[in-house]
């Protein structure tokens, strides 16, 4: 817990070094395996100082979900490969060819879109077609991936670069060795058929670090595209802290504006709250309770994990109760949480929320030298 005033808050604090040590150590645990890092982003909104850092730990190249995010990395001089990972909307074909080097795609229609795009502007437009294992996200079916692969170099101002798949996402299917050797399989069915070579196989996300770090044989699988890990320092199967990473790259700090003893429990004739709860709280007597400025509207509350000794309560739109504990909290005091996946993605996109980021390194960053994929 943070005492003392500040006139900024709530505030996301971001620790550009906590994040590029996560990715550094990431990079360095895969790397023997043959297999780089896409460093994900798209939690941190496209902060080109997020980017940056993740490019400092040596990740070959960053993923976004937004076209517009990847359009402020360009802006801000992010020199890097950057891949739209989410599949692009049709109304922003234009927007994709010029701000996204790579685009993951399983849709015919899209692909013919891209290519009109591409072949107006005079460009080349990398495509890695998604393949469906399980998780029943995005994805072409595999008897199908062989067929649609073909269309591909057919479509002038593409050029196949790679096959990828997402699992644990959607319906938390876990990419394990059956899952990754499937993947491998239609690789090679595809460069047969095609007579291409493929340069990217994407066996998924933070979730397949643990079988990337336990199989003995990767097969074709040669990226990752991680995000959590980096960010949060825990893989994204069962939230475990990954050895050797940082949990402390995000705090959200909100200020007290109000600590009172009051009773347990709620008195009158109860209905359901704000957002259609009932009271669930147990106990009995009083508690040292604080009111701080941050609610729904900012954060996913649920998300949030308090400071030892102190016990959130409840939440609406603007308010975050808590039972403060031992802790003597006042007015005007702060309060550090740490955050989870989804808590952070919603702290980002909340503008009431400042972000703050510090390092001790220059936020510019280059990717080493020899780390770019070759995708034309």
């Amino acid at each position: 817990m943070c005492l003392g005033r500040t006139v900024i808050a709530p505030r996301l604090e971001i620790d550009l070094d906590a994040i590029a040590h996560n990715a550094r150590t990431l990079v360095d645990l895969l790397a023997p395996k043959g297999i780089r890092v896409t460093g994900v982003s798209k939690a941190a909104l496209g902060s080109p100082g997020v980017a940056s850092a993740m490019l400092r730990g040596g990740v070959t190249g960053l993923g976004e979900s937004r076209v517009e995010n990847l359009a402020r990395l360009r802006t801000a001089g992010i020199v890097a490969l950057l891949t739209l990972i989410r599949s692009p909307m049709m109304s922003q074909v234009d927007r994709v060819v010029r701000d996204a080097d790579v685009s993951l795609n399983t849709e015919a229609l899209v692909l013919d879109a891209l290519s009109a795009t591409a072949v107006r502007w005079r460009t080349t437009h990398a495509v890695i077609l998604m393949v469906e294992l399980g998780d029943l996200r995005e994805g072409v079916a595999a008897e199908d991936v062989v067929d649609l692969a073909r269309t591909v170099g057919q479509r002038p101002g593409l050029t196949l670069a790679g096959l990828g798949t997402n699992l644990a996402c959607q319906n938390g299917i876990t990419p394990d060795q059956h899952k990754m050797d499937e993947l491998s399989r239609l690789v090679e069915q595809v460069e047969a058929a095609c007579g291409v070579d493929l340069s990217i196989v994407s066996g998924g996300n933070s979730a397949n670090l643990d079988w990337a770090m336990a199989t003995r044989d990767v097969g074709r699988i040669n990226e990752l595209r991680l995000g959590e890990s980096i960010l949060l320092g825990t893989e994204a199967l069962h939230r475990r802290v990954i050895d050797g990473l940082r949990t402390d790259a995000f705090t959200l700090v909100a200020e007290v504006i109000e600590a009172r003893e009051k009773p347990v429990q709620p008195w009158g004739v109860g209905a359901q709250s704000a957002f259609g709860e009932r009271s669930r709280r147990t106990g009995v007597g009083t508690v040292r309770q604080a009111i701080l400025a941050l609610g729904r509207q900012d954060v996913d509350t649920g998300g949030l994990t308090p400071p030892n000794g102190i016990t959130i309560l409840g939440a609406s739109s603007d308010h975050l109760v808590v039972d403060a504990g031992d802790h003597a909290v006042s007015v005007g005091d702060e309060v550090a949480f740490q955050l989870d996946y989804g808590a952070l993605t919603t702290a980002m996109t909340s503008p009431s929320a400042v972000k703050v980021e510090r390092s001790a390194a220059p936020v510019n960053a280059r990717p080493p030298p020899g780390s770019g994929v070759d995708v034309a």
